[in-house]
């Protein structure tokens, strides 16, 4: 049996600034990160436009207060807003952090920190390294890692989060290099394991985003909030659904249907920020030009246009885009408009934590030794709709946070009693069960009849009718995946039919969740668009939606949302028809 004082999932940006915090302050505890991928492969590596924060290098009239508005704003009133204050607040602090670290953020003609205008922000306040800013933060935080000496083991799979006697004691982890089992122990397990856009068979995120943590922590009948809200990108290069980073409309860059059209100004939600509305109503927007047969040679997809910005801008500024063009497509975007419909991009929803990362349950009441951090938490800094260049933020303020809350839970804290036998024997078994299979459904067909099936009943537009029929589906493919299952490798060692399939069980279940919250919810908020239900209703779903397993059934409840800040500033954080 492995022992951690701390045991981290997930070697993302969430995970590694947690990792390092506990190192920083507290480096006599033992601290293990598991990981199914080398931690610089994580998808934080991939995040490009920014982090917002109000340093006023650009706009001197910046505050965290105008910063905590436009987030709740661009959440639909659904964010958690004691915890939006956390945020902002700390946002100026982290930037300086980060840069002492070593992080290279683009600089203004004065030297100081480059700030660029993103959708649903008021003022011009996201600091960004080019368009490469995840790239640019990861690697530092990786290089503390290994300056501090943190035990990795990177391409472990966790096979299961250990919660018995409403304590988490550590978890089973399955070793993809070797097909090793292994029962880990500790004190307390932070959960920073990333989203789960591969639910959905058009997106934006990496192949490892299937929800795995998630999944464990349904499975262990705990719940997962506002799982109905998926944000879709705007900008997806079509057909391939890579991101386009909207640091390319923060730049200047303009949205143009067949007709030549600037087609923002048509609707008047976002007449006035044009492409710089936040991404609900931007992917929107953009699949009603589709719809109404005004794509580009009425096809799938629209312009995005960035010629007139000129050569110059266009390489310091957004590189990377323009090398996604022209690698995937071979369209070079200094000659050429990009092709782009939405894509799937971000989940909201996830594990209900408090402000101090502690997982709670369908009480409220914390569930001890559990924390969680990033994209799989959901603590509710973003509400129905995340505004651009927050998640970074969430990621590195509430890593922190939740690293050094961690570190204060187990500093005194004596190692937990466990039967290490039990979980590994069971986990063994569970996987010869899978090897053993020779039914007749490939993963790699289930997998995408789910993704398909995902996108074609909870998409940009759902109603009740389509996501009822959708649950039933789900159902089949569940009964296929248990009973028809085919696996042509039987060996353990770096199995990677194996991994596909326990992934499999993770988009099964989280699918099933989001689809169930989708229907529970009938109301249109944020990302969630009920066309059957076409407008929000403040009272009856101003709350957070829990959704868990219970006897291997889905069931729905809810618990109240945080209005802290109306206390602070009641005009504006009172909830209020969204305009721009």
């Amino acid at each position: 049996m492995i022992e951690h004082d701390i045991i981290v999932v997930g070697g993302g940006l969430a995970g590694s600034r947690a990792a390092v915090a506990v190192a920083q302050k507290y480096p006599h505890l033992s601290i293990g990160m598991v990981s199914k991928v080398h931690p610089i492969r994580s998808h934080s590596i991939a995040a490009q436009g920014g982090m917002a924060a109000a340093l006023g290098n650009v706009d001197a009239n910046d505050d965290w207060l105008t910063h905590a508005f436009d987030t709740v704003k661009g959440s639909d009133y659904l964010a958690d807003q004691n915890a939006v204050e956390i945020l902002t607040k700390s946002a100026r602090a982290t930037i300086i952090d980060l840069e002492h670290m070593g992080v290279l953020f683009s600089r203004d003609g004065a030297g100081k920190i480059a700030q660029r205008p993103f959708g649903g922000h008021t003022n011009s306040r996201v600091c960004y390294a080019a368009d490469k800013t995840g790239h640019a933060i990861l690697h530092e935080l990786v290089s503390g890692l290994i300056r501090y000496g943190t035990k990795l083991y990177q391409e472990w799979y966790v096979m299961q989060l250990i919660y018995e006697e409403g304590e988490v004691k550590g978890l089973v982890a399955y070793c993809i290099e070797t097909g090793e089992v292994e029962v880990m122990r500790s004190k307390a397990v932070l959960f920073a394991t990333g989203g789960y856009g591969r639910v959905f068979n058009t997106t934006s995120n990496d192949f490892a985003s299937t929800g795995d943590g998630l999944c464990l922590t349904a499975i262990e009948g705990l719940p997962l909030q506002d799982m109905e809200f998926v944000q879709f990108h705007p900008t997806g290069l079509y057909p391939v659904g890579v991101l386009i980073s909207e640091a390319v409309r923060g730049e200047g860059a303009y949205l143009i249907n067949d007709l030549g059209d600037r087609f923002m100004a048509n609707y008047p939600i976002s007449a006035n920020k044009m492409e710089l509305a936040p991404r609900d109503i931007t992917s929107r927007n953009i699949d009603r030009e589709i719809r109404a047969g005004r794509g580009i040679n009425g096809g799938s997809y629209v312009h995005l246009d960035v010629r007139h910005l000129g050569r110059e801008k266009i390489i310091s500024r957004i590189p990377f885009a323009r090398e996604e063009g022209m690698r995937l497509l071979g369209i070079d975007c200094i000659d050429h408009p990009l092709p782009v419909r939405p894509t799937v991009h971000y989940s909201m929803g996830g594990i209900p934590t408090n402000i101090d990362c502690q997982a709670i349950g369908l009480d409220n009441h914390v569930i001890s030794g559990f924390f969680a951090a990033g994209e799989c938490a959901c603590v509710s800094v973003h509400g129905a709709n995340r505004l651009g260049a927050n998640s970074l933020l969430e990621c590195v303020v509430f890593g922190q946070r939740a690293g050094e809350k961690i570190a204060e839970y187990a500093i005194d804290r004596a190692m937990p009693n466990l039967n290490p036998t039990v979980y590994k024997d069971a986990a063994t078994a569970k996987i010869k069960a899978l090897l053993d299979r020779t039914g007749s459904t490939r993963i790699s067909h289930l997998r995408q009849e789910l993704q398909d099936l995902t996108t074609a009943h909870c998409g940009i537009y759902r109603d009740a009718a389509n996501l009822s029929n959708g649950l039933e589906q789900i159902q089949l493919l569940k009964h296929r995946y248990e009973h028809d299952l085919h696996i042509d490798d039987r060996g353990t060692v770096f199995n990677l039919e194996l991994t596909a399939a326990l992934e499999l069980q993770s988009l099964l279940t989280v699918g099933e969740i989001i689809m169930a919250s989708a229907l529970q919810r009938q109301e249109s908020r944020g990302a969630h668009s009920r066309s059957d239900y076409p407008h929000r209703d403040d009272r009856n779903f101003l709350q957070h939606t829990l959704g868990y397993l219970k006897d291997r059934e889905i069931k729905i409840t809810s618990r109240p949302v945080d209005l802290s800040l109306t206390q602070v500033d009641l005009d504006r954080f009172t909830p209020q028809e969204r305009k721009y």
